[in-house]
């Protein structure tokens, strides 16, 4: 059973500029909500697939719970919980979410780089990334909280690392837009990197694959990359992203930053011309096109003959 954030992690989390949201969810700033307040640069979502990063709203549902303890996983890992049997009402994990949100960026408002309208949209989130930390498929009212959002006028994406397929399989709405993180390209990979704490993990992930073509929204599969784990193992993922039939893929190289760095090297960063040649390998095996990348992030964006049209395009 799910307990409230203790005081400990509590501390921990707001030192690095979370904000506890009742008793199990959170809210942090993205960087490139900052980016674009202050200096016009846009998140990689935004040149991709249309969401405006300034009214971005990064949260979780699941601040401490999760299924895995990846090792290029940025967050505090030591009080981490596999379940979320108590949990609150969408509605108000939604309220404190934006009025969490909109302290966070008080001080944009003072800042002369920062054009007041943009603030006062800022204000006014109407996209919700629900994949700050944790795996947000515990949370049982997740469908519940996608209606609260969408019944607002938000969008949302959800990333989820596939290890609750059942959960997947009964949500209720469906997301705007669903990512599903494919780390490694076998079961031994996945063990070593990706530190499963339930049984079935792998398993898990590829019930979750097989699902994922049945999931009546746009579609994402991403690919982790980190330097000496998962690299060059293109035919493998290609398998797998067969089977699980996006709109889009993903490849995004592991970056050294947070309590990742306690676990990994920084020379376990890929370059961004190295997740370049894997995404050109992956993308000409499946006959998928390379969309477009944007180096600062080190992320590419392969888009099949099928993928939909960005939000708000007819």
């Amino acid at each position: 059973m799910a307990m409230p954030v203790n005081d400990e992690l509590r501390a921990i989390l707001e030192k690095q500029q979370y904000r506890v949201v009742g008793g199990h969810s959170g809210v942090k700033l993205c960087h490139w909500l900052g980016q674009k307040m202050l200096h016009g640069r846009a998140c990689y979502k935004e040149q991709f697939y249309g969401i405006r990063s300034h009214r971005c709203l990064q949260m979780t549902p699941a601040l401490n719970n999760c299924t895995q303890s990846c090792l290029f996983c940025w967050r505090f890992q030591g009080f981490s919980e596999r379940d979320l049997a108590e949990c609150d009402e969408p509605a108000d994990i939604l309220d404190g979410a934006i009025k969490a949100q909109k302290k966070l960026i008080t001080g944009y408002k003072g800042d002369p780089r920062c054009p007041r309208e943009m603030w006062k949209e800022a204000n006014e989130p109407n996209q919700v990334a629900i994949s700050l930390a944790g795996e947000p498929t515990l949370y049982e009212k997740l469908g519940g909280f996608i209606a609260e959002c969408h019944d607002r006028g938000m969008t949302t994406f959800v990333v989820t690392n596939g290890t609750c397929p059942e959960a997947l399989e009964r949500l209720d709405p469906l997301p705007t837009q669903l990512y599903v993180t494919v780390a490694a390209p076998d079961e031994a990979t996945f063990k070593k990197l990706c530190v499963p704490v339930v049984p079935k993990a792998w398993a898990r992930l590829q019930k979750s694959i097989d699902l994922f073509p049945s999931l009546d929204t746009r579609r994402v599969v991403r690919h982790t990359l980190v330097k000496g784990w998962n690299l060059g193992r293109e035919g493998e993922y290609a398998a797998i992203d067969r089977r699980a039939e996006p709109h889009f893929i993903e490849p995004k190289g592991y970056v050294f930053v947070g309590y990742s760095r306690e676990r990994m090297a920084i020379a376990n960063m890929p370059s961004q011309d190295e997740v370049m040649a894997f995404s050109g390998k992956l993308a000409e095996t499946l006959g998928f096109q390379v969309a477009g990348e944007k180096r600062d992030s080190r992320v590419c964006v392969l888009a099949s003959g099928s993928a939909p049209l960005k939000i708000g395009e007819a």
